[in-house]
């Protein structure tokens, strides 16, 4: 595999469109779903996790937390496949890129009508560009303090869904908000599987990951909090807006998560939990899948 395909890790690019299927199958239950928005909603939001891997590479290489004591899959910049002049360079080129796709997805959605929402998107776009960088380069990296949860909750699940539904039908009803919390923590969990298989190399680097601050087995009761977190806010949507049994379907990939839970729980050592996090992300989409079906049929 190419040094450039595996940086930009292409087993997280299904969370990342998750969020944004679900803001578009919620407008297309609403009736106004919109495919132009969501394509270049898909579109800015994979150039957005692809500079955040990027830059997550670039920042852990530089600072430490891709050691010989890391546990996961071998990064780019660490072996010296990809120089760290080249890897900024390539978060340039898809920070930019990223600019322009959140642009003409703001241009198609809004047009020029209200300046000031226009203003907003746009600015919580340069928020996001300034998050996916910031993770783990820079100066001071808000992920070695413990702060990536948080981050990840707001923008692969609030601002994803929410952010995705306004654009199609410039309406935001408090009950998008459920969906939205759901893959919030879905994808938080996704991201609490890496920090519990890389929690002895992040210690020994200084990146206070929430695993690193709570411990191995309470990070590992955090993880089946998120994962009943996530499905009780879609039950509790559902149950708010119910119309069909349809919308149940979404319980098919309960299954998933629960073998991703008692999995987490029981796999100790780093290597045999690495392929739990494409497992998540993979259940996240499938869940994204059946719940929007439930929304639609």
């Amino acid at each position: 595999m190419s040094p450039w395909i595996s940086a930009f890790r292409p087993r997280t690019l299904p969370l990342a469109l998750a969020s944004i299927l679900t803001g578009g199958f919620l407008a297309k239950a609403n009736g106004q779903f919109n495919g132009a928005v969501v394509a270049l909603a898909a579109l800015t939001t994979i150039l957005l996790q692809i500079l955040s891997n990027l830059a997550n590479d670039y920042g852990d290489s530089q600072n430490g937390a891709d050691s010989v004591h890391r546990q996961g899959p071998q990064r780019a910049v660490q072996s010296g496949a990809i120089t760290p002049a080249e890897m900024k360079r390539a978060m340039w080129a898809f920070g930019l890129a990223a600019l322009a796709s959140g642009i003409a997805l703001l241009l198609v959605a809004l047009g020029f009508a209200g300046v000031w929402v226009l203003l907003a998107f746009f600015v919580l776009g340069l928020s996001a560009i300034w998050a996916a960088v910031n993770y783990t380069a820079g100066s001071n990296p808000y992920g070695y303090a413990g702060l990536g949860d948080i981050s990840v909750f707001l923008f692969f699940g609030i601002v994803g869904v929410c952010g995705t539904y306004f654009l199609q039908t410039q309406t935001l009803p408090l009950a998008v908000l459920l969906p939205a919390a759901a893959l919030g923590c879905f994808a938080t969990a996704v991201l609490n599987v890496n920090n519990i298989r890389d929690i002895v190399s992040d210690k020994l680097a200084g990146k206070i990951t929430v695993p690193v601050r709570l411990g191995p087995q309470h990070a590992r009761r955090y993880h089946w909090l998120l994962l009943v977190l996530g499905v009780g806010a879609a039950v509790v949507y559902v149950a708010l807006t119910y119309h069909s049994p349809w919308q149940w379907l979404f319980l098919l990939s309960l299954p998933l998560f629960l073998f991703n839970g008692r999995q987490v729980w029981a796999r100790q050592e780093s290597m045999k939990i690495d392929p739990l996090l494409k497992q998540m992300a993979m259940s996240t989409l499938a869940f994204t899948l059946l719940f929007g079906l439930g929304q639609i049929i």
